[in-house]
Formats: C-alpha cells, structure tokens, sequence
C-alpha cells in the first residue's frame, strides 16, 4: 500500500502523537508498504535535514489552527498518488484539509487516529470546551463522520470519547500504538543515573517519569508518598522530567530528603532509571496512551497507573500493573498495594509487566495489526 500520513507536526522534538507517527511510519516501511509523511511544520527546520522518512513539510501554519493553504495545495495535487491516508490528531487544520481532499469518489478514503483528543478531561475547562463544541459542529464532526474508521488506541478512550461528544459518528476500530523494544540493559545506563542522581546510590526507589504538570497528579503522588515512606526507610522516590509550570518549588514542600528532582533524563540515564526502578508511579489525569508507561513495561518494570490512562485495562488484565482512580486515595492504595508484597510476589510482577508488553505495546505487533486493518477496510 501507498499510505500518507498527515499531521500539524512531526517534530521529534514534541514526542507524544509525533513519535507515534515516526515509529508507526518506519515499521510500515519495514512491512514492506510506501510510506510518506505531509506536515504543517516550517520546512526551514533544520531537523528536517535528518528526518528518516519521505517529509513534505507544507508550512509554518497560521494561529493555533494551523491553518496553511500550501498544506491545502500539496495534499489536493498528491493525494491521488496514495491508496489512503491517515489523520493523526484533530482540532487542527490537518483534518479538515484531508477531508476536503478526499471527497468526490475518485481520491483514496481517510482515516483517523483521534489520539485522546476526545477525551472528557478536556470538558472540565469551560472556554476550551466552548471553543471545541464550536469547532466540533463546523469541522471535525465532519470529518470524523466521513472517515472510512477511527482508529482508538484503547477501549477506554473509544468510551470515553462517545461520552464526551455523543453525536460523533463513525466506524470504530481498536488499534493499539506501540513502542520499539528498548536498548537492552548495559551497565553503563545505571552509571549514567548515579552521575544524575549521586544520593541515589544503588538504593531501591520508585519512580515517576513525565512533566511536572497538574494533569500528571504529581500532588497525589507526593501525598500518599509522605504516608508510606516512614515504614519504608529504605525506599526512595525519584520526580524525573521538566517542570513546565514551575510547579516544583511547591511540590518540594509535601516530599522529604529520599525525593530526589533530577529534571529530565534521556539516554542512558532514561534507560537507567526505569530498569532499576522498583515500580513506575503515574496517577495522571488524563492519558491517552503513555509512552513512559510502555516503556516502563517493557523493562520489566511494574506500572502503578490512575484509570485515566487510557490502556490501563489492558495492563491490569495481562497483571503488568495496578490501576485505581486518580485522586488521593486511590495514589494511596497504588502505593499500599505494590509495597505490601513480598520479594517473590514482586520478581512475579516484573515477569508480567515485561509479557503485558510483549501481548500489548510491542511495536512490531501494532503496526503490522494497524496496517492489516487498514488493508481489509480498504476493501
């Protein structure tokens, strides 16, 4: 198949949608299918020079619509070349241009990947919700309704979006995202953590993996910590990732001396401290997937989850991982359940976090699982 890919940006710099869209693109090369990308992003980047797959880079956008009537052009010029494309994200420009593209028969059928983008979480802040209601009736309504299937990564966000915007209409398909299989474990990756984190120290320690965001519930995870850490002397907790908000200052107050703040990790440190992690803690608000939370998986690391990740059905029934509700009390019983087992009990957890990768997030699986997808609804 030829298949385009369409977003507002790629930039590898945002993670998120983009590393899904980069990773799903690689593997449909390795699958043996044509695989393009067309973006809003300013071709000047110099990213752009050493980005891995075809990019046509048709921006910058105009607002925070993204709107760019060079994206427009190139698609309504191109997109016969193509067997289908694939909408990844909405609210944005992107959507509406591939609609418009698409319609009069003769050019190839869309998908949809909505990404969380649906999710009730965002009903909470009333402007935004106004905004969305607005834009929903005049476009993405439309062009979720016109879509050949929207692709949901998971159960829970297929609900969750058919509760928040009842009139959406459409084919729904569960497709998991997926993640490469990490670098394996090298000594070198616990070095680069200690260099980090010195007080550390080889001493056991969960850890949280993400921005120092409200929507994450760092606040819940540093309350239940203040009440489990006295009967754990040993027990360390580590708050890795950027503060945005500058939010941390504040969180500082409700921690000890056994919370440590390194800012962001990568490579071998990233690496490092989600392998020598006891669990993996994130009692977050809202997640449409969690790429942290696969990777932790995936290094045989438990994960202690809020059921506002959206894949924590999955990681609960294959036994990777405890979820409960995202608020104080349920962080608390994440954090009572986990430290109430027993050596043995835990060395079973870590074999299943790893399998619960293995069956669910593994790369390979996904996209080859996606790409079938696609074949038979082509059909």
């Amino acid at each position: 198949m030829k298949i385009l890919h369409a977003i507002s940006s790629i930039d590898p710099r945002h993670g998120g949608t983009s590393e899904a869209v980069l990773q799903l693109g690689r593997e449909g090369v390795r699958l043996g299918h044509t695989v393009e990308i067309v973006s809003i992003d300013d071709p000047a980047e110099r990213w752009i020079d050493d980005f891995p797959l075809t990019l046509h880079a048709k921006g910058p956008g105009k607002t925070a619509f993204q709107y760019s009537p060079e994206f427009q052009r190139w698609l309504c010029e191109n997109v016969g070349r193509f067997d289908t494309v694939v909408v990844h994200a909405l609210w944005q420009y992107t959507g509406v241009a591939v609609r418009s593209a698409c319609e009069g028969g003769k050019q190839p059928p869309y998908f949809v990947f909505p990404h969380g983008m649906l999710d009730p979480y965002f009903d909470q802040f009333p402007i935004k919700r106004m905004k969305k209601n607005l834009f929903w009736w005049w476009a993405d309504y439309r062009v979720l309704r016109d879509a050949r299937a929207i692709f949901f990564t998971a159960e829970e966000e297929r609900l969750g979006a058919h509760h928040s915007f009842k009139s959406l209409r459409g084919q729904d398909v569960i497709a998991p995202l997926g993640i490469a299989d990490p670098p394996p474990f090298r000594p070198e990756m616990q070095t680069a953590l200690s260099e980090k984190i010195p007080a550390l120290a080889g001493r056991p320690y969960l850890l949280f993996l993400g921005r120092i965001h409200l929507k994450k519930g760092c606040d819940f995870l540093l309350r239940a910590w203040a009440q489990v850490s006295a009967q754990h002397p040993d027990l360390c907790l580590v708050m890795a990732g950027p503060d945005q908000t500058g939010w941390a200052a504040e969180l500082q107050t409700l921690g000890n001396d056994r919370v440590f703040w390194p800012g962001m990790l990568a490579g071998d440190a990233k690496w490092g401290a989600l392998y020598g992690a006891e669990a993996f803690v994130l009692p977050s608000h809202q997640e449409n997937f969690g790429l942290a939370v696969a990777e932790a998986l995936a290094c045989s690391t438990p994960v202690l989850i809020s059921k506002k990740v959206n894949i924590w059905r999955e990681i609960t029934e294959a036994g990777g991982g405890f979820a409960e509700e995202d608020n104080d009390a349920g962080t608390l019983t994440l954090l009572r359940r986990y430290l109430s087992l027993d050596d043995p009990e835990k060395s079973t957890f870590r074999l299943a976090a790893r399998a619960t990768f293995e069956k669910h997030f593994r790369l390979a699986n996904a996209a080859e699982f996606l790409h079938q997808q696609i074949a038979r609804l082509l059909k």
